[in-house]
């Protein structure tokens, strides 16, 4: 990396770094939430934030630049709008329309860099990644070993004892976010960026540290990157002494974290999140039992697929009598997600693009510090491929956004002959910027009506005003179907927000909602799926079915089966 730093460069601009650090830090450690949705504001500040990384970059005249990943994102983006041509709530099209755009630009961004500007902003990017991991570490131990410190609102309290979650509540995000703070502490390591904090001890002690807090988490996942950390280790034969040790000790740091938390807990009586979850097996019956589902639901869609958004409404519709009792809008896997939404000659397509582009960057030949840098950010989209295997990690701003810098950074091959972006990235960071503010503002009207304040307007009326949002309607419309008397009004709010998630209360209100308009075999078919999901809900609304009186509608079995197209 370059001595001198003139004052275009990203490390020279403290509004380029707060960017930054807004985008990478603050978003995935606000813990800060309002009902309905925990990690909403999480979201929109990655999102208000990369805006404002995009204002930045235009100052370092990125070029435009193709390739398969951005074909494959390119096709991607039609899915929403052909989805919503179907039946899918228009606030769902454009939330999920505005995410693969802002990929998009975030991708086309990074890749067009030239070589200095690229090595700048990696490394402030590596710098917030590496902060946002220390910072998780902090709460992690607060969440384990002092969970009366947590107050919700600076450091997330954790439902599951033993256990640490971060401000994201999620123990997968935060193996996730620890993994890429690991990556970052071995790429500042080996640009000689950690030397005057600790000298050859700092790597180690950094890795040893979120480590800890992987183990803290109880994440699966998070565990079996760290071995993915110790593979990359033994492979790259381009990393210093120091940091291939300080990798392939990774597992035996995770040996030891885990023998020391095990012992305190042993000792204490406090509960232990890492032996409980290891006890249930390497794999998840449930989510096993999803991709089993969503399989079949292929089978039956093979060329279009159920349509972008759709998986939630097709899969709790369809008969499933072995499914998993837990309510699910994704299947866990990228792949399969991918194909049982947008079938199989899309998925495929769109796949085969991002499998390309991710060898094309693999195979990228390079020379020192940029080696290092595109490796570094080859590993950082390798991580999170992998969590995307498991869950659905890049559904979520915060981590699709990164993913997409750190897929362009790797990418980057700048052509000497293509436009400047330079005026078109202030703008697109900018209305980046504006839509999340306007976000905020719309959920604040769903916010009341779940959490009325003390001059609130009758509940009917906050709905009303909820249902009219650009974005979060479907929200709305789940206050509505579910409190709402059981009539027409009910219904058609249940049938919109059932493409977003469909719960036992939602199919009780259903079934009631459509009986009450005199849909009695439609309601029944709800009312059987309610069944298969052994709910004690479901079990409460059944319960008068074995008494010997007359028995209401939700007692009798459906004559006629529907498909989960006739549902909508």
């Amino acid at each position: 990396m370059a001595n001198s730093i003139d004052s275009s460069s990203p490390r020279s601009s403290l509004f380029a770094l707060a960017a930054m650090l807004l985008a990478c830090t603050v978003a995935p450690l606000l813990a800060y939430n309002l009902t309905p949705s925990a990690t909403l504001f999480n979201q929109l500040t990655a999102f208000a934030g990369w805006g404002l990384v995009l204002v930045c970059l235009g100052r370092s005249q990125p070029r435009w630049q193709g390739g398969a990943a951005v074909w494959a994102l390119l096709l991607l983006l039609a899915a929403p709008g052909l989805s919503w041509l179907t039946g899918l709530p228009m606030s769902l099209a454009l939330s999920g329309s505005a995410m693969i755009t802002a990929a998009l630009l975030v991708l086309l961004a990074g890749q067009g860099l030239d070589d200095q500007a690229r090595l700048d902003w990696f490394e402030i990017f590596c710098w917030s990644l590496l902060a946002a991991g220390l910072l998780s570490l902090w709460v992690s131990l607060v969440q384990v070993f002092a969970p009366d410190w947590a107050d919700g609102q600076i450091i997330a309290r954790s439902g599951i004892p033993g256990r640490a979650v971060g401000n994201l509540r999620q123990p997968n995000h935060l193996a996730s976010l620890l993994m890429w703070s690991c990556v970052a502490a071995v790429y500042l390591a080996e640009g000689g960026r950690l030397k005057k904090i600790g000298g050859a001890i700092t790597l180690p002690a950094l890795l040893l540290g979120l480590v800890l807090a992987v183990v803290l988490s109880a994440s699966r996942t998070g565990m079996l990157a760290v071995l993915i950390l110790a593979f990359w280790g033994a492979l790259d034969r381009k990393l210093s002494r120091a940091s291939k040790l300080s990798l392939l000790a990774t597992p035996l740091m995770l040996v030891l974290c885990w023998w020391l938390i095990s012992f305190w807990a042993n000792a204490g009586g406090h509960a232990f999140g890492a032996e409980s979850r290891l006890a249930e097996g390497a794999g998840s019956p449930s989510r096993l039992a999803i991709l089993a589902n969503a399989w079949e639901l292929l089978k039956s869609n093979p060329l279009t697929g159920v349509g972008w958004g759709q998986f939630n409404l097709a899969w709790s519709m369809s008969p499933f009598p072995q499914r998993p009792i837990a309510f699910f809008d994704h299947t866990h896997n990228l792949p399969m997600q991918l194909a049982v939404e947008l079938g199989l000659p899309l998925s495929l397509t769109v796949l085969g693009l991002l499998g390309w582009a991710l060898w094309a960057a693999f195979s990228i030949k390079a020379q020192g510090q940029e080696a290092l840098m595109r490796r570094c950010a080859f590993m950082l989209v390798l991580m999170i491929g992998l969590h995307s295997l498991l869950e659905y990690p890049l559904w979520y701003a915060y981590f699709l956004l990164p993913t997409a810098f750190a897929f362009g950074i790797a990418l980057g091959r700048p052509g000497p002959r293509s436009r400047s972006m330079a005026q078109a990235l202030p703008l697109a960071g900018l209305l980046m910027l504006a839509g999340s503010i306007y976000s905020v503002t719309e959920y604040l009207r769903i916010v009341d009506i779940y959490v009325s304040s003390a001059n609130a307007q009758p509940l009917e009326q906050r709905i009303a005003v909820g249902q009219r949002t650009l974005l979060f309607s479907t929200q709305a419309d789940y206050a509505a179907a579910t409190s709402l008397a059981p009539g027409l009004a009910a219904l058609e709010a249940a049938k919109r927000t059932a493409h977003s998630l469909i719960d036992a209360r939602l199919m009780e209100s259903w079934a009631k909602s459509l009986h009450a308009t005199g849909d009695d075999e439609r309601a029944r078919h709800v009312v059987q799926r309610l069944r298969e999901f052994r709910n004690p809900i479901g079990d409460e609304f059944l319960a008068g079915c074995a008494q010997p009186a007359e028995k209401p509608f939700q007692c009798e079995m459906p004559t006629r089966s529907f498909s989960w197209r006739e549902m909508r």
